[in-house]
């Protein structure tokens, strides 16, 4: 499985010969990749915020996914022609990857007045094998929390039973998050490899990145923290 920031929360994973694009916002300091550059299979909205479907559009001839409130605006009002609509704890396969929908505790308005409500928040647990109740060794899984709080869900939910071996986290705090509670959910995950995601990118959200190290040092967990520079691609099968 290759990863690929492109800064905020947007993310290119590619599971075997499919590719996926999370919450397309390109207008960020962290990227100077045009959305044309970007070809995909699939794309995966985490909820309606402008900071996570601004350059949906450039997508619309591809199949995108995300909660049947946010599909069906970008069908609406963008032009995407190809979507599915779909709900938290559910798993859909998209080629070669698994894509369960998790909850993330957020806010969700649409900018477009009262028409449209953005329904629930949520992340996205991503694997190369169908999540099940047997732990199998060999998988190799990815979860975008999303734009999320600290949420025992993390913990109780999808650490035991969707077992990710990465995670990407908000740590930009005033949104989501920050370095001290995303260190916390670091923990609770016990995944190998944590990348933090949505700092920086404007001024209520700038963090020093090495306050995430240190909280995740602090809370005696050996993840990895791995600070990765916008478009910088990791193959994660590498880190585990």
């Amino acid at each position: 499985m290759e990863l690929t920031w492109f800064g905020h929360s947007t993310w290119h994973v590619s599971v075997g010969e499919t590719d996926l694009l999370v919450d397309p916002f390109f207008d960020n300091p962290h990227t100077d990749t045009d959305p044309s550059e970007v070809d995909v299979d699939h794309v995966l909205l985490t909820h309606g915020h402008a900071d996570h479907i601004a350059h949906v559009g450039e997508f619309a001839d591809t199949h995108t996914v995300g909660t049947p409130e946010v599909t069906g605006y970008v069908a609406d009002e963008v032009g995407v022609d190809d979507t599915t609509g779909m709900n938290l704890g559910g798993t859909v396969e998209l080629g070669d990857a698994f894509v369960t929908m998790v909850r993330a505790d957020h806010t969700n308005g649409l900018e477009t007045g009262y028409e449209y409500s953005g329904g629930t928040p949520a992340g996205y647990v991503i694997s190369d094998t169908k999540p099940t109740q047997v732990a199998d060794s060999d998988s190799t899984t990815f979860y975008h929390a999303g734009d999320t709080s600290l949420q025992t869900e993390m913990r109780e939910v999808i650490a035991p039973y969707l077992e990710p071996d990465a995670a990407a986290v908000p740590v930009g705090d005033h949104f989501t998050m920050g370095p001290m509670q995303a260190a916390v959910a670091v923990d609770w995950l016990d995944v190998d490899v944590a990348f933090p995601m949505h700092y920086d990118t404007f001024p209520p959200i700038e963090v020093d990145i090495e306050d995430f190290e240190r909280e995740v040092k602090a809370t005696g967990s050996p993840t990895d923290v791995h600070v990765l520079d916008g478009d910088e691609t990791v193959d994660l099968d590498g880190h585990l």
